[in-house]
């Protein structure tokens, strides 16, 4: 039900828009057909497919991050951006569009800045052989933090680049190529992948570390293993859309209410809702105020925040 969700509104994506296009002429272009006028194909092919596509990656890929850190440290506050993960690949975004470096500079720079801190959070918490996850999830907080205010203060200095700045602060998607596709669907498909390998053991773990290791699982190198995997999932995925955020938080809530705590159902489920998400969110922050653009970032804000609260009220 899910997968025939995702086509349907991937093939809504594909005819909504500034230039609206008739779902037999999309038809036509996917199949190869050659019915549809040229003008449309591009469209198609070489705006908005590509759009949607890393709209369905960003989405599967911080749902699946999100699932896999409220797994660990048994949080469910705990998403990809509380561990500051997306401020360090914003700082060196941001590094990278202050000084000019170039297009291709910007994800590579922001995922520098990613991995860095994942580094650093991990360190930190990383004590007398195990990893402590209060320690993790107050490093990330407070790493977090100062990288924001890092933030702040490269926008001031570099003011005249503040328009592509804040709108990679906000998140957009409006940059999207094959290339980065390429370079994203690698990265989170294998992850997603690799964490549904462990879904059984993130079962163990959230009974209790203890309990865990009385079952046989191997805490120290789930938790090692698995906090890489997801660090490096948000880490590509902030490197080609900015900052989204709320997707890490709230569909991992939205899936367990749905499916249960179960992750081998888990896993797939968020990743297939949060790809919907995402894709419907973009589509929406392309055409309400079409022809100007929303950033998704703002929209999943506006979205994810009152349907957090109300799930907080309801459950």
């Amino acid at each position: 039900m899910l997968i025939a969700l995702l086509v349907l509104v991937l093939l809504a994506g594909l005819t909504i828009g500034s230039v609206g296009i008739p779902y037999t002429h999309v038809l036509s272009v996917i199949t190869g057909s050659g019915t549809a006028p040229q003008t449309e194909r591009t469209i198609i092919l070489d705006i908005r497919l590509p759009r949607l596509l890393l709209a369905l990656l960003v989405g599967a890929g911080l749902s699946v991050a999100g699932v896999v850190f409220q797994a660990l440290l048994r949080n469910p506050l705990a998403e990809p951006y509380i561990l500051g993960i997306s401020s360090g690949g914003t700082v060196g975004a941001i590094i990278a569009i202050g000084f000019s470096l170039g297009t291709f500079m910007v994800p590579v720079a922001s995922f520098a800045g990613s991995a860095l801190v994942m580094l650093l959070v991990y360190s930190l918490a990383h004590r007398r052989g195990q990893l402590d996850t209060d320690t993790l999830l107050l490093a990330g907080v407070m790493i977090g933090a100062f990288f924001n205010a890092a933030v702040l203060l490269i926008i001031a200095v570099f003011n005249q680049e503040l328009r592509n700045a804040f709108l990679w602060l906000m998140g957009n998607l409006g940059g999207a190529s094959y290339d980065a596709i390429v370079l994203v669907a690698p990265v989170v498909v294998i992850a997603s992948m690799a964490a549904l390998f462990y879904a059984r053991a993130y079962n163990a773990i959230s009974t209790g570390d203890e309990a865990a290791m009385q079952l046989g699982v191997d805490v120290k190198s789930v938790k090692r293993v698995s906090y890489i995997l997801a660090s490096l999932v948000t880490g590509v995925v902030v490197s080609v859309s900015g900052v989204v955020g709320f997707v890490g938080l709230i569909i991992p809530h939205i899936c367990r209410m749905l499916f249960g705590p179960d992750h081998r159902l888990l896993l797939p489920a968020s990743a297939l809702v949060g790809g919907v998400f995402l894709i419907a969110t973009d589509t929406l922050a392309r055409t309400l105020l079409s022809p100007a653009e929303i950033p998704v970032g703002a929209m999943t804000a506006a979205i994810g925040a009152p349907l957090f609260v109300y799930l907080l009220r309801k459950t």
